[in-house]
């Protein structure tokens, strides 16, 4: 339990101490044990990264502020980009290092030493092992850009770990899903400790296929995309990969404790989402938000808003159980319809893809039996083949995937995002270092903030172009 806890607390702190075996003694529990299950470290890393993923808490992840979606009544520090006040970039780097990837390197180190399973087994679970731990990584570059990779997660033997280039993360990313999908079909994985898709092997590999689907049109690379599609992706709303909550805590959906449990009233609709959707008569409209006052109103982005006076998000999104979203067959789409525009060699064209994602993201809100041919047929809403409208459509779509959404308006520039009422500060393009990396580990810190430009809210990734 001891190295367990040192190497949970070198993570948190950047690992800015060295172990010291001689006090290992004096720290160990007779009385509990000593081991920790693989299944428990897997169950446990897959809601950590959900629930960060869902988590509209201003201390650990501000992405429906980013993204517009949401807006703030009273606090406005985070919507007009305060991101240090509360040590945002460090509470999202610490819990994607150390509550998902070390549990995740952990367990697949158990997998591989469990002399019970056989080697079709271990094979599967390390696949599904490693597809989380690709998403987590990828969630981190694109976050923050070039971060501790190789040297990561070694807390014990390199407290001070150098910084990997971004780009070159990115492919070798690409080249572990590849290795995955093989793996995963390797044998029978988790199962009743997978909460994604409780051991459904053929439902993780297209996962996997459509995760390097993500990564590869993010940077361009269609040879990927197209390798990735001829493997198998998502057919459907039926793949996506999401996780389901529980009406009790601590297992509810983190918008279910800060919407509601907390008895607060500190978020109302952007008037960003709010205005697009009300301009495109949305149909989705009726499920992102409320109707507690009509017509649908958003609050000013970045100002005092009173909550009595705006449109509140929807009522799905307050239900303990609502569902948390991984990736979908939306946003696989979105992805595709970007690849065939970009001249990527697929079995459909662009517009197929972007009719498809439209109505998939329509069918997951508003029911399979929804008509969304009206939507699709609108001047503003028939495909045009901009990346404008493919953008903004994209960015509608991922109201509650907020990490990706903030990534869609990265990558296309679309829709306009508004300046916040009070500071009038740019959007972040992505999250300045942790305070402690500049202090624990400053030579590798000094060296990464050079290399990407300047360790600043408006250095772009090296795939925002």
């Amino acid at each position: 339990m001891k190295k367990l806890l040192i190497t949970f607390i070198a993570l948190s702190t950047l690992w800015s101490c060295q172990t010291d075996e001689q006090y290992e003694d004096l720290n160990r529990d007779p009385k509990n044990p000593t081991d920790v299950a693989a299944d428990f470290l897997f169950t446990s890393a897959s809601v950590n990264l959900a629930d960060q993923l869902a988590s509209p808490n201003v201390n650990l992840n501000i992405s429906r502020f980013i993204a517009q979606y949401l807006t703030a009544t009273t606090y406005l520090d985070e919507p007009n980009y305060d991101l240090n006040n509360r040590n945002i970039p460090q509470n999202h780097w610490s819990i994607l290092y150390r509550n998902v990837l070390f549990n995740l390197q952990d367990a697949k180190e158990r997998v591989q030493a469990n002399e019970n399973l056989s080697a079709g087994q271990k094979s599967a679970r390390v696949g599904q092992i490693e597809v989380l731990e690709v998403y987590a990584w990828q969630i981190l570059v694109d976050t923050f850009g070039d971060i501790p990779y190789t040297e990561a997660l070694n807390g014990k033997d390199n407290s001070l770990p150098a910084y990997d280039d971004a780009a070159t993360i990115y492919n070798d990313l690409l080249t572990r899903l590849e290795t995955a999908h093989t793996n995963l079909g390797a044998g029978q994985g988790f199962g009743g400790s997978d909460v994604i898709y409780q051991g459904d092997m053929a439902k993780w590999q297209k996962f996997a296929n459509s995760l390097q689907v993500r990564l590869a049109a993010r940077i361009d690379n269609w040879a990927e995309v197209e390798e990735a599609v001829g493997r198998g992706v998502f057919d459907s709303n039926a793949d996506n990969a999401t996780m389901e909550y529980q009406s009790s805590p601590p297992n509810t959906n983190p918008l279910w404790v800060d919407l509601v449990q907390s008895g607060r009233s500190d978020y109302v609709a952007a008037n960003t989402i709010v205005d697009v959707m009300n301009e495109l008569d949305d149909p989705r409209r009726m499920v992102y938000f409320d109707d507690n006052i009509e017509p649908y109103t958003g609050g000013i982005y970045g100002g005092s808003n009173s909550f009595q006076s705006y449109t509140h998000i929807g009522t799905e999104f307050t239900e303990p159980t609502h569902t948390g979203i991984f990736m979908d067959y939306a946003e696989l789409n979105f992805h595709l319809s970007y690849a065939a525009m970009e001249g990527a060699g697929l079995e459909n064209d662009a517009q197929w893809y972007y009719e498809e994602a439209i109505t998939a993201s329509m069918e997951y809100w508003l029911g399979e039996d929804v008509d969304a041919s009206g939507y699709l047929s609108q001047s503003e809403v028939a495909y045009d083949g901009t990346m404008e409208q493919l953008g903004t459509q994209f960015w509608i779509a991922m109201f509650d995937n907020p990490l990706e959404g903030w990534s869609v308006w990265r990558k296309f520039d679309a829709p306009e995002l508004n300046l916040p009422e009070e500071s009038g500060n740019p959007v972040p393009l992505r999250y300045t270092y942790p305070v402690n990396e500049q202090n624990l580990n400053q030579d590798n810190y000094d060296a990464a903030a050079s290399a990407i430009g300047g360790d600043d809210q408006q250095t772009p990734l090296f795939w925002d172009n």
